[in-house]
Order: C-alpha cells, then structure tokens, then sequence
C-alpha cells in the first residue's frame, strides 16, 4: 500500500470524526479535503481498489436520486456499492466517502465485490474521468443552474466535451486496433453473477439523455457501442403549452431554430433541427409508458437494441415516488445498470422498494402531520416540485425557502423562472423563509399569494411556524434549496426521531 495514501486516509478519519463530535459543519466533506491535502491522488488510489471499477451519475437534476437508486440496484446484484450518498459531489466529497469507506491502512474491504457508484457535480466531472477512469457515465440532463459559478448551460456542455474528448480518440484508435486483431467481439465477458456489459474495457460507456439536447449532443462523432440513448416515447405524458424554463432552444450542430413533436418539460422532448437534421436520437432504452398515480408511478420500460450485449426485452415496475422528473431518474438509473451488466431482474425490486432520497420527496411524521419536503434549486426542477404539488390532492400548505449560499448560487433571479402560479389557486397558506427571503415574498406576491406573504429568515422558527399552521392529520410542503435543505431536513429528522444526512445509511 502506498505511505502517502496510508497516511492520507489516517488523516481524514481523524479530521472527518473530530468535525462530527465536534459539530462544526463539513461532516460530508473535511474528511476528503484531509486527505488530499497529504495524496492528490487520494480518489485514484482508492476508487483503483474497486474490482468492479466506477460509474459516475453527473447532471443538472436528478443526479442524486439516479445514483442512489443505482446503488440499490447493485445492492441487490450481490455487490457492495462505494457511494457518496450523502450528496457531497465536489471531488472533497468523494474522497470523504472513499476515505471512511477504507481501513486506516487505505485498503478498500472486500474490494473484488465493490462497485463506485460517484455522483459528481457537473464542473466537477472532467477531474474524476481523471482521476477515477469510470466504466460508464450517466447523463441526466443540462439545465441553468448557479448561473454565477458554472456560467450558461453552453459551457457546461463544452466542458464536458472537453473532458471526454481525449477518452473518445483513444477509443477509436484502440477499435481501430482491435479489428485489425481479430474480427471477433472483443467485449469483455462479465462475471457469472450478471449479464455481458455493452462496454467493459477502454473509454467510458456514454449513457445520454436523448430527450435533452444538450446532453445528447454529447454522443456525436463517439463509436456508437459506446453510447445507450435513453429517453421517454410514451407521448401522452408530454405537456401542450412551453415553459419559460427552456434552456436549448437553437441547435448545437448549426445555430438553427429546434422544434418539438412534443415537450416533457423544460427543453426535454422529441426534438429536431430545422435546418441541418440534427435530431433526437432513437433512444435504447425507453419510457414506453407510464402512469401517474397519487403516490406512485407506473413505468413501462422496453429495451430495443438488438446486440448480444442488450438484448431486447420489456420491464414493467411501480416506482413509489410521483412526478415525472423521477420517471426519467428511474430510467437514467436502468440504464446505468444495464451498461454495467448488471442483472435486469435485479432493477425491478430495487426501483419498487425504493425510499426518497433526502430531501427529495423525503417525508416526516411530526406531531401529526405529514411533512413532505421537496428540492427546488433551480427553475426547471423547482417546476416539476411544483407540478407534483399542484397534482396532489387536497389543500396546499407550503413553507418555502431561497438561500443564497455558494452552494445555492449567488444569483437568485432564477425564481422569476419558476412557476409558483401552478399551486396558488389550492394554496391556504404560504411562508418565505431563508437568507432572500424578501426576495421570494416579492415573487409570490407576483404570483397572486397576496400583497403581504409573511416572511421569517430563522429556518428553526419558519419550521415551527408552518407546523402549527398545518391542521392534524394535513399536509406541509416544504420547498427548499440546497443549502436550506439541510438545514431543515436536519431539524426534522431531529423532531422525528431520525437521523441526519451525512449518517443515513440507507
């Protein structure tokens, strides 16, 4: 074992523990930011351990739910997931995760059976092709967000290009190679506990969006066994009118206009050029149907390539969780793991007993109510959040919150995007709260909540606040951001006897 790493994961422990007893904030973090002061290649030398290498989830939304549910579907495919649950995505994060994961000698324990499940901030992605050389990498999709730290959605993409580039050339010099070789299929044959995976060895296997034009844009010019497309076909959920949340309107290839047979949300959809042909590819793995329920969500899902990698075949599920945004999670998460090889009989029970993630559709018993909180962070998934409310029965109670802490995002003119309108008719009551609270009170009141929509900038007292303004038995939607979620979701977990974030094991 390498001294330094040795030596750098000693360190991280010690630093991660002393944060947590001591409390004072980074429980998800200090322990990787420890360690990579001593090893730069902290990430490297841990995730290199793995025997079944790494898959990295990245994107605008969703990411956090996608790689948790791929975590159970490896969970249930009789591998042990190294997985940075707790949303820590900076590359700190996952070196904190790596980093408690290990012995203080810097072994990974049963390494053979480990799978790194990463999910990685989008800024964040070209440093773990790096460092962690994943088997595959899962697009959810590219939206505005942080306008201040990552810039437009444009150079987001361009950084990702740029990222893979590199792995793209050396993938086609090592085809080129392999064919001159042998003309036989040089895949990999995996193990005998899961099915042959569409790409095992040499660059990353691109797993894209199809229905996001920016994320599919990614597969041009890449082998095409090295992408699976996945997307929705199933037209009936699309929507009639366009929200004002859409991000790609002209097309990546020519500058011309884009055009939608039919539109998801925000710029997700069957998309096309009008001038070049660029358009929506046909995706591998596809939404053949689904159906909102009030809890629930019945999915569909068909597997249409026809390789002896993927053969065809046809998935029926129950997904507990609502909106359609977690139907495309559930769908980017089959086809992470049908691009590892992992069993397909394995996805069903993982998806159908899945739990929400924290603070995504996570719900608490508090004296009586059901306290639902949902993650807004920016406008097309504070959309869907607010969707998924309006579609709710019953009478509307909501405490939201805009933060604008660096991980939220300086910027906050981005809730003048959001369609607070959706839930103002069936809204009783409405709280701003979080550090631009003001801020928010002003945009609701655009939204016909009332000239006067109280205001409280004390997350502890804005929680009490909108419990004792929810009726026994009712229901309290909690709208926050990112860094307000914490918060909030820790104060909740305290009142229902859980526990927080960084020490859910689930």
């Amino acid at each position: 074992m390498n001294p330094r790493t040795s030596a750098a994961v000693a360190a991280g422990k010690i630093a991660g523990a002393v944060s947590r007893i001591s409390r004072l904030g980074g429980g998800t973090a200090v322990a990787g930011l420890a360690a990579e002061r001593i090893d730069h290649d902290i990430v490297s030398n841990l995730v290199g351990q793995a025997g079944e290498g790494a898959i990295a989830v990245t994107g605008t939304n969703g990411k956090t739910t996608t790689s948790l549910m791929l975590s159970r579907i490896a969970s249930g495919s009789a591998l042990r997931p190294l997985h940075n649950r707790s949303g820590s995505n900076l590359m700190r994060g996952v070196a904190a995760m790596l980093v408690e994961e290990s012995t203080f000698a810097g072994a990974i324990p049963d390494a053979k059976r480990r799978l790194a499940i990463l999910e990685v901030d989008e800024a964040t992605l070209p440093a773990i092709v790096r460092a962690a050389a994943p088997r595959a990498i899962v697009f959810t999709n590219l939206f505005r967000d942080q306008l201040d730290r990552y810039g437009e959605v444009d150079t987001v993409a361009k950084a990702w290009e740029r990222a893979l580039a590199p792995a793209t050339r050396d993938d086609r010099q090592q085809t080129t190679d392999n064919r001159q070789q042998t003309p036989t299929n040089t895949r990999q044959t995996a193990t005998n506990t899961r099915q042959t995976a569409p790409g095992t060895r040499g660059a990353p296997l691109l797993v894209l969006n199809a229905d996001d034009p920016g994320v599919a844009h990614l597969g041009r010019g890449v082998p095409r066994e090295r992408v699976l497309y996945y997307g929705i076909e199933d037209t009936s959920a699309g929507i009639e009118s366009d929200e004002h949340a859409s991000d790609f309107r002209t097309c990546l290839e020519c500058g011309s206009e884009l055009v939608y047979g039919v539109t998801f949300y925000g710029h997700l959809g069957h998309w096309r050029c009008t001038s070049c042909g660029n358009r929506r590819p046909v995706p591998d793995i596809a939404l053949t149907k689904v159906t909102a329920g009030a809890d629930a969500t019945a999915l569909t899902i068909g597997i249409a390539r026809h390789d002896d990698a993927l053969p065809p075949g046809e998935m029926k599920l129950r997904l507990p969780l609502t909106g359609l945004y977690n139907a495309y999670n559930a769908l980017a998460a089959t086809a992470g793991a049908l691009a590892l090889g992992l069993p397909r009989d394995a996805i069903g029970p993982a998806l159908e007993g899945f739990t929400a993630a924290f603070g995504r559709q996570e719900r608490f018993a508090i004296e009586g109510r059901d306290v639902a909180v949902l993650l807004g962070k920016n406008p097309t998934g504070l959309n869907q959040v607010l969707r998924a409310i309006a579609a709710a029965e019953g009478p509307k109670r909501l405490l939201v919150f805009l933060n604008d802490g660096i991980a939220d995002g300086r910027d906050v003119s981005w809730i003048w995007d959001a369609d607070y309108e959706l839930v103002q008719p069936r809204t009783e009551w409405v709280l701003a709260a979080g550090t631009r609270a003001e801020d928010l009170a002003l945009r609701l009141k655009y939204a016909g909540f009332g000239e006067d929509v109280p205001v409280e900038h004390d997350t502890g007292r804005a929680l009490s606040r909108a419990v004792e303004a929810t009726p026994r038995g009712g229901t309290l939607y909690v709208i926050p951001t990112y860094t307000a979620m914490l918060d909030v979701r820790d104060l909740l977990a305290k009142r229902a006897g859980g526990r927080r974030f960084w020490e859910d094991g689930r």
